[in-house]
Formats: structure tokens, sequence, C-alpha cells
């Protein structure tokens, strides 16, 4: 009788490793502003289909990116995507085809030399 009992506890505790396992992946997907702006607005697409998702700023709790910090992204898996940002001066740039690690300290960054690459174009 005591092992039948047992055998729902063990199912419970064997789903519970797999929710922390998918957390653990999600907690990996970050976003690394190395601008030296905020960040105002940060969205991706699947390259070459300009349809954004949603804008990954609204995950931080004063809705912004700060300069050297890091922002959790959501509903974003690792490959590759086109990120489109927007900082406090009004700067915009679009980067096409860029590679989002889920091995990595964090996902992908923005430097100052994409944000002056973009505004070459």
């Amino acid at each position: 009788m005591k092992r039948n009992s047992l055998i729902p506890i063990l199912l419970l505790c064997a789903g519970s490793f797999v929710t922390a396992a998918q957390a653990q992946t999600a907690q990996t997907l970050k976003f690394w502003n190395l601008t030296t702006e905020t960040i105002t607005e940060l969205k991706l697409a699947e390259p070459g289909t300009n349809k954004w998702g949603k804008n990954q700023t609204l995950n931080d709790k004063d809705k912004t990116v700060e300069a050297d910090e890091r922002l959790k992204l959501s509903d974003v898996k690792p490959g590759t995507w086109d990120v489109s940002m927007k900082d406090k001066k009004g700067r915009t740039c679009v980067l096409r085809n860029v590679a989002l690690s889920g091995t990595e300290a964090y996902a992908f960054s923005i430097s100052e030399d994409d944000v002056k690459k973009c505004a070459r174009k």
C-alpha cells in the first residue's frame, strides 16, 4: 500500500524538475546593453520578416534598459533574429541576422559601434 502512495509524489517531483530546467533555459536568454544610452524599445523578428514581436523593455521594472544593464527576454528562443532598438536620444537601429545564444551569460548585446554602423546606412 505504501508503494502505491509514493508514485504520485515521485511523478510530482519529476514534473517539477522539468519545469525547473525550462525556467533555467528561459533565464539564460538575456540582452546586454553595451551602448552609452538608455534603450527604450527592443523588438525581435524572424529574419527578413519585419514582423516585430513585443517590446522587450517592458520586461524591466522601469520599462527601459540602461547602459550596462541586462534584460531578461521573454517569448524568444535561441536562434537567428533581426533586432530593432530605439534609445532615449531617439536613435534607432535595426541589426539583421543576430545570433541569440542560449548557452552564454547573455543571449546578445548591442554596442555603441553597432549603433554607429546603423547610422551610416
